[in-house]
């Protein structure tokens, strides 16, 4: 990963953690039921999330109890606005957008000297079956303070004003009471520590769940979209619910996006685009083998790429240019069909979110797309980083180079 950390393009946006922070941070583990980290200096993202703590616990979504109730920690109010880098649920960056639109001036008070734990409560104990997630509708966002500062406030409170009355000015027993409360948390008196929960409400979302989900509910029917095909032979013997369930991997979930307007494509338009041609080039490295030049050199240079495509076996050529040959064949007769000259891969590389799509479900969608089809680099890496970072990982040197060129322009 270290090309990416230069080029900023690996969780380059961590707040680093140290010092009395990450005793505020233990004391939330603590409060939230799982083991304090034993390591004294760490970095954290919008929710709360660490990497260096995941790894420490070899466990990624450590701030979960079980797939159904997951949890967020804050401790700085520079959480505002940074990425959750490995979210559990695609609407985890809105909830916090919600928290600290809501509350964002009480958390830079509450954070001076408290941390704030988050419970994401969508009266939901655990799941049993995979249907499960349809469950999924509004959630509570709760919030606890580490030391139960709000409940100190209200007993410090009592006690100024068990002080005012009569003669308990003169109190000796009381004035220590005071005294080791206002040592101990400060003068609580004017703090604003009162955060009442907050209703997020879910429509359309991907759940890493039954290890990865989408629930496509705001459409013509409801579609559940599984990635793992053990939790789909499961979820298909269930005959409550009325929704439609694909495997990632089915074709008919393709056809089905379409009729229900959901995707779409062009693909005389798409030809002419940068993203077709970023998404051929890598489809191009992929079939190359035993290259005498880095793979960067052959897809920038348009001599080497014809060199090499030319020494391509033909079947790997046709797969290549499918799209340009049955573009041509189609200017000669409407006979042809999309499967019988386009690589189903590259042709479902190839869709995009229908334009009439709101923006959040644009995002959702192509989340999807990209996990159907890998080759579109750039939108695998915008739309889900955790898998890109797993596919770099297995790429070729020269090949991660050309990657990065592409994601740091655009292009």
């Amino acid at each position: 990963m270290d090309k990416l950390k230069a080029a900023n393009l690996y969780r380059s946006e961590l707040i680093p953690i140290s010092g009395k922070l990450v005793e505020r941070y233990n004391q939330c583990l603590s409060k939230l039921g799982f083991a304090p980290t034993e390591l004294t200096s760490f970095s954290i993202d919008g929710i709360g999330w660490s990497p260096e703590i995941a790894e420490e616990k070899k466990v990624v979504h450590y701030l979960n109890n079980g797939e159904a109730n997951p949890h967020g920690i804050i401790i700085s109010p520079l959480q505002k606005g940074k990425p959750v880098y490995n979210p559990f649920h695609t609407f985890d960056r809105d909830m916090m957008k919600l928290v600290f639109a809501e509350y964002g001036q009480k958390i830079n008070d509450i954070t001076r000297d408290c941390a704030i734990c988050l419970d994401f409560d969508q009266q939901i104990d655990a799941f049993y079956e995979p249907l499960d997630v349809l469950k999924y509708k509004s959630i509570t966002i709760k919030f606890h303070l580490i030391n139960d500062l709000d409940k100190v406030q209200k007993e410090q409170m009592a006690l100024v004003d068990k002080f005012k009355q009569g003669n308990n000015f003169i109190d000796e027993k009381l004035h220590q009471q005071l005294l080791s409360s206002a040592k101990k948390y400060g003068d609580l008196r004017n703090r604003d520590l009162i955060l009442n929960n907050l209703k997020f409400q879910t429509d359309s979302f991907y759940t890493k769940a039954f290890n990865g989900v989408y629930l496509l509910r705001d459409f013509i029917s409801p579609i559940v979209v599984f990635e793992d095909e053990k939790w789909y032979k499961e979820a298909i013997k269930d005959t409550v619910h009325e929704v439609i369930i694909f495997h990632i991997s089915q074709p008919e979930l393709m056809e089905k996006l379409r009729d229900h307007v959901i995707i779409e494509y062009d693909l005389e338009d798409v030809v002419k685009s940068k993203r077709y041609e970023r998404i051929k080039k890598f489809m191009f490295a992929k079939l190359l083998k035993d290259t005498q030049h880095p793979i960067i050199d052959i897809l920038n240079d348009s001599v080497l790429f014809k060199s090499y495509l030319n020494k391509l076996d033909i079947e790997s050529r046709k797969k290549l240019m499918g799209v340009e040959l049955y573009l041509e064949k189609l200017e000669v007769s409407n006979q042809y069909k999309i499967g019988d000259i386009v690589d189903a891969e590259l042709f479902n590389s190839l869709q995009e979110p229908h334009s009439s799509l709101q923006a959040k479900h644009q995002d959702l969608i192509w989340m999807l797309l990209v996990n159907v089809s890998m080759l579109d680099v750039l939108h695998l890496y915008w739309f889900d980083k955790e898998q890109f970072y797993i596919n770099y990982e297995s790429w070729e040197e020269s090949l991660k180079e050309w990657v990065i060129e592409v994601i740091s322009n655009n292009i």
